[in-house]
């Protein structure tokens, strides 16, 4: 029995916890022995873990005396070197952007790699020494292999580093795709007006990245010509407050409504007619196959594989501008959109499944 070791920040509800929920969860059921290591402890998640993955805390110490705190962290670290060092067959570090998680991984096994879960030159916006300092800091050379989710990343990564060309891998995440028609089917409170096209967007409310003021700006556009619409918003963050005084002030309340945060989001997008994606960047966002599994057609603005996976198949590609945004609106609205091809969910996943099985 192979014994796998993953790390990552926490198990609170997120495009990369979601995906990593479903990969602990599939190599349970295949005899694996896993460890998951988290910085916190915590999260919604947790509690949807196989019973088999044993779940330790390294968190570090955040003592004000920083003599104190570094003594303490000097220890921990010693302490974990010693208990685990190399005795993992593979170890993952799965939250890119945790120090801790790659030092975890890194000492866990030999054999090891390191998750990238974003287009990384596009969200330090083409600064390549910014890309450099941030991976540097993770260790990035120290790692036998790098993962990016979605193919552009993996390019743009080779880009700035091109010495790592051959430790570089492309496989996107798994996929429960039975789990997600079925949780689609449970019964939400929802009034619905079957003659008034929904958008249903589902994201983190975080406008740096997510940038759904231009949903907001699009809605405001499509109500100034008499538009019947809806649009659901499935989430929330540290910028909901500032997207409900925007929806407040364009009077726009009966036509955008904050739903809050969802455990479960499949029913809001079934009930939908389409999905909306505004982000600057992204890795490969699971709403992308998401969307597929649940038919549903998507506007989304030109990040990550969305050329190659989405225009002209499952939906239309914009320009990260609200105008683009509002035409593409407005025309699923007039004339909607018919999907293209037929997503084979269990195809997909095989192919990511031996890959994994290569690398592990």
């Amino acid at each position: 029995m192979k014994k796998l070791l993953f790390s990552a920040y926490d198990m609170n509800i997120g495009g990369i916890e979601t995906a990593l929920l479903t990969l602990l969860n599939y190599l349970a059921t295949k005899g694996y022995d896993i460890t998951l290591v988290l910085e916190k402890k915590q999260g919604t998640f947790l509690q949807q873990l196989d019973s088999k993955i044993k779940i330790i805390e390294y968190a570090p110490s955040n003592n004000k005396i920083v003599p104190i705190r570094k003594i303490i962290n000097v220890i921990k670290r010693i302490k974990f070197i010693i208990t685990y060092k190399n005795k993992f067959d593979f170890a993952g570090s799965f939250a890119t952007y945790s120090k801790v998680a790659s030092f975890v991984a890194r000492t866990a096994s030999s054999n090891n790699a390191l998750w990238g879960h974003a287009d990384y030159l596009a969200l330090f916006k083409n600064n390549k020494q910014a890309m450099k300092n941030f991976f540097e800091l993770l260790h990035y050379s120290e790692f036998k292999n790098i993962i990016f989710v979605s193919k552009k990343a993996r390019q743009t990564f080779i880009q700035v580093f091109p010495n790592m060309k051959d430790n570089v891998i492309y496989c996107n995440n798994l996929i429960n795709y039975e789990k997600i028609q079925t949780l689609a089917n449970e019964k939400i409170n929802l009034k619905n007006d079957d003659n008034v096209y929904t958008f249903v967007n589902v994201s983190r409310h975080d406008e740096h990245q997510k940038r759904i003021t231009r949903i907001i700006e699009a809605g405001k556009k499509l109500k100034k010509e008499n538009i019947k619409f809806k649009i659901l918003l499935v989430g929330e963050g540290q910028d909901t407050e500032l997207y409900k005084s925007k929806v407040k002030k364009y009077n726009l309340e009966k036509e955008i409504e904050f739903l809050g945060e969802k455990q479960n989001p499949y029913p809001y997008m079934k009930k939908a007619n389409a999905v909306l994606l505004t982000s600057d960047y992204e890795g490969y966002p699971v709403i992308f196959l998401e969307a597929k599994i649940l038919n549903k057609p998507i506007i989304t603005t030109d990040i990550s594989d969305a050329q190659t996976d989405i225009q002209n198949k499952f939906g239309k590609v914009i320009k990260k501008d609200t105008n683009s945004l509002y035409n593409a609106m407005k025309d699923f609205i007039e004339n909607d959109y018919e999907i293209k091809e037929k997503f084979d969910a269990k195809k997909y996943n095989e192919e990511i499944i031996e890959k994994l099985e290569k690398i592990f």
